[in-house]
């Protein structure tokens, strides 16, 4: 329960939700325990009166006992009917209460997640999967929603009931209360051993869905790999095997399913057939009377429910306290970037690093060795560099996304590490390696960044990111819907609306982190020339590959091992006739090699 605690306060928040519904279910309890009196009142008169009417037999009064024994236990009959009504009215009263609290906590438990999530910085998404995130904010949350509603209410229900029915049976007969919830212990272990089982079997069988829909969902979006492999025969005998898994988990529980109930039923039955020997046995001694015998298996029969579920609830509570804790794990985790400040300002684009070294977290990779350079407002500074020379290193520390171990980055001569975060990031357009499009419109994900879908902003930008003319070409145009992940489009094109993203946010900063390299050389040169007089005076930073698209950068920095090894523009690099030239006749060489006899 020390897990559970964390959601006190959302108890206290819904209080008044909380106790009418806990009233309600002491009122309809009420009801259930004056109906058994009513039974046993019922049960009495007939065993009373039935020898009056023998007595009378032949006589003319007769006919006015019947009348009047048949309008007493018609009386008595609507008298149970109405009290079930009312009870039944509480019970749903109960449930409108209980249950809605329990989702509306449920809705502010997510939003309190996944706003952390969003708080959370990049380097705690590169040390957990997807699904793991996402099983925590649907699945683990549902399950505390199942202690908070169904738990709490079924909790409170039972001890109520076991209070009320336990006393009303001791003050009418000792010796048969005891007789009558002598087997209710047995249920209860043999309930809490077979739903320990069940649950057991159950979470084996939740990992095999989870499997199972993780194997499709992969397929799914390598379908395209698989058919160029010809590989649907394998893929669908590897389909037949991970269902044949679940399908032997599923049967497992069905098998102990098919158990649990008619043993509940067996140990119901036997506790009723206490109840009418011991009461018979009562009754013949003069201790009680049959209406007492029939409102005990009234009484015996209104707790099986409550015991059956009592099982379930534990089992509830347990499952809600794993969920809640591994909940717990990601509130308690503290974002390793945060802002220093809430104050915004605006940024003129000036960024220095000064011997920057950074090591990454975790995979203790080394990505920056003393790194130094600096890139003035209105500049177009380009990196260039083998892969994992640290490249998208320095655009994830201009981002902030990290901070770096040592040395200082600055902005506007101030450290980076004073900037507010939102403010910062907001001034910056970044496109980054691995585009990523959002199942929407083609408007919609240029205009990502703006609370309002500006058109005509998002079609110049379109246009300045030369991408304008295959938009308009679409059926629906900027309306046109893109698939999961952009597959609507092509490689050019989804880079290049990437692209338009950023232009939109008229950023002071804007950083291409090797975003060009599905583009042709012709659209590649368009694109520079126009952010060539969208970024005046601004600051540009260019991270590619091929050289044709950086020379003719202000400043380029060529990068090995995490080192910057020269900077200076291209003509001053091409006289120094280093690593800068080197990469350059290569790319000569492997341009003419590509080129047709």
């Amino acid at each position: 329960m020390k897990e559970l605690a964390y959601l006190n306060k959302f108890l206290w928040k819904y209080r008044w939700r909380l106790l009418p519904g806990a009233l309600f279910v002491i009122i309809s309890n009420i009801f259930n325990v004056l109906t058994a009196q009513v039974i046993r009142i019922a049960f009495d008169l007939v065993n009373n009166n039935i020898g009056t009417y023998h007595l009378f037999n032949g006589f003319e009064r007769q006919s006015v006992i019947y009348q009047a024994f048949g309008h007493s236990l018609m009386l008595f009959g609507f008298l149970v009917v109405a009290l079930a009504l009312t009870r039944g009215a509480f019970l749903f009263f109960m449930r409108q209460t209980l249950i809605l609290m329990s989702r509306h906590i449920e809705y502010d438990l997510k939003n309190e997640i996944y706003a952390h999530y969003q708080r959370l910085s990049l380097a705690f998404y590169r040390r957990h999967n997807t699904g793991d995130l996402m099983n925590r904010v649907t699945e683990d949350v549902t399950r505390v929603r199942m202690y908070l509603g169904p738990g709490i209410m079924y909790t409170i229900n039972t001890v109520v009931l076991f209070a009320m029915i336990i006393y009303a049976m001791l003050t009418v007969n000792v010796h048969l209360a005891i007789y009558s919830i002598l087997p209710i212990p047995v249920l209860i272990l043999s309930i809490y051993y077979v739903n320990s089982i069940i649950n057991n079997r159950s979470e084996k069988i939740q990992q095999r869905l989870s499997a199972l829909s993780s194997f499709v969902q992969e397929n799914f979006s390598g379908i395209r790999v698989i058919k160029s492999y010809v590989r649907e025969n394998f893929v669908q005998a590897s389909f037949a095997k991970e269902s044949e898994d679940y399908k032997t988990q599923a049967m497992s529980l069905v098998q102990v399913q098919a158990l649990f109930y008619p043993l509940m039923l067996f140990l119901i039955g036997v506790s009723n057939i206490i109840v009418i020997y011991v009461g018979g046995v009562e009754v013949m001694k003069g201790n009680a009377t049959a209406g007492n015998v029939a409102e005990f298996i009234y009484y015996l029969n209104q707790l099986m429910f409550p015991v059956i579920s009592l099982g379930w609830v534990t089992s509830l509570i347990q499952r809600a306290a794993a969920s809640q804790k591994r909940i717990n794990e990601f509130l308690r985790t503290e974002p390793e970037i945060a802002s220093e400040t809430k104050d915004y300002r605006q940024i003129n684009g000036q960024i220095s690093f000064n011997n920057v070294s950074f090591t990454y977290p975790d995979t203790g990779i080394t990505a920056l060795k003393n790194v130094t350079f600096s890139a003035e407002p209105g500049q177009m500074v380009a990196i260039i560099g083998r892969t994992g020379s640290g490249k998208s290193t320095i655009a994830n520390l201009i981002m902030r996304m990290y901070d770096c171990d040592s040395g200082q980055i600055s902005v506007d001569d101030s450290p980076l590490k004073q900037e507010n975060l939102e403010s910062y990031r907001a001034q910056i357009g970044f496109v980054p390696q691995e585009v990523f499009l959002f199942s929407d419109t083609i408007a919609n994900n240029i205009a990502f960044s703006a609370d309002v879908l500006d058109m005509p902003r998002v079609e110049q930008a379109a246009k300045d990111a030369a991408v304008y003319q295959n938009i308009i070409e679409f059926e629906k145009g900027f309306l046109t819907m893109i698939g999961e992940r952009g597959i609507t489009l092509s490689g050019g094109q989804k880079q290049r609306v990437s692209i338009a993203r950023a232009i939109v946010k008229q950023p002071q900063i804007l950083i291409f982190d090797d975003c060009l390299s599905a583009v042709d050389t012709r659209t590649e040169e368009q694109i520079l020339n126009n952010l060539g007089q969208i970024m005046q005076g601004k600051t540009s930073i260019i991270i590619a590959h091929r050289i044709s698209t950086i020379k003719n950068a202000d400043k380029i920095l060529v990068m090995d091992q995490g080192e910057i090894i020269e900077q200076g523009t291209h003509d001053a690099l091409m006289q120094r006739k280093g690593s800068y030239f080197e990469l350059y006749e290569k790319q000569l060489l492997e341009e003419a090699e590509d080129q047709p006899l």
